[in-house]
């Protein structure tokens, strides 16, 4: 079995993951992005000793990606199980990571899962799948991309047990770019300040703002050497937007924090 990921815990988030687990409940986890819900589905799996199986949605998710599809060989025709079958066989977590970007017909196949029955039903082949105690359904998404035509529906998301997460404080956030990265304390203080001045800017000229993934790349890079401005403008500036101006502006946040 692997180590166990790293992960900060910012509250009571871990126990009730491990209550729902336990009470065969699934859990949706909304947070802004590269907050760390990924890395806490990795760190409860490993800690759970559970078998992971993390799928990537977008909007050509099919109900055949995540059950599985008929495949055609030399040898003949033979049933390959996708992600969320395989879970439900070994007992393992299914985590649907951004699940609002499916289509709303690949999520209902969700639903028997979702609910008392924990079944999955493999149209295909004419089984009826029930899941073990040890199955768990996880699903995660972004509320700041949600709008009338990429939301979640109430009758979906009531058959989950929440939990809300958000970048870390101040000090929890300065201990995790210092470990992850392996920088000094120093450096990450400075990259984290400079990080929370970024997400005052959010409701002004940035869709989205500077993530603790964002701040931990950036950190990397400076420790393997790079010029701290470079490592900036890459990590930081660039990716946050395409606008010359405000690629501008946020160096110039570089420089008041770190030149």
């Amino acid at each position: 079995m692997q180590s166990t990921p790293f992960y900060q815990v910012q509250g009571d988030e871990q126990l009730l993951f491990e209550q729902a687990w336990q009470q065969r409940m699934p859990v949706l986890i909304k947070g802004p992005t590269g907050c760390g819900k990924t890395r806490f589905v990795q760190h409860m799996a490993q800690r759970l000793q559970l078998p992971l199986y993390t799928v990537a949605c977008h909007d050509d998710l099919s109900a055949a990606d995540l059950v599985g599809r008929h495949l055609i060989g030399s040898e003949g025709t033979w049933w390959q199980d996708g992600p969320l079958t395989r879970a439900v066989r070994e007992g393992g977590i299914c985590y649907l990571d951004e699940v609002v970007e499916a289509r709303q017909d690949t999520v209902v196949v969700l639903h028997p899962l979702a609910d008392d029955r924990r079944e999955l039903y493999l149209e295909r082949t004419g089984e009826t799948l029930q899941a073990p105690p040890g199955f768990m359904l996880v699903v995660s998404y972004n509320p700041g991309y949600q709008n009338l035509l990429k939301g979640m529906k109430p009758s979906t998301r009531q058959r989950f047990v929440a939990l809300r997460f958000d970048y870390p404080g101040q000090e929890q956030e300065c201990q995790i770019v210092a470990r992850e990265a392996q920088v000094s304390e120093s450096l990450a203080r400075r990259l984290v300040a400079l990080g929370q001045d970024i997400r005052r800017l959010e409701q002004h000229d940035l869709e989205e703002v500077a993530s603790t993934r964002l701040l931990i790349y950036t950190a990397r890079l400076i420790h393997a050497g790079m010029d701290v401005r470079t490592a900036c403008r890459a990590c930081l500036a660039e990716p946050l937007s395409d606008d010359a101006q405000t690629v501008a502006a946020l160096m110039d946040l570089v420089d008041v924090h770190l030149g």
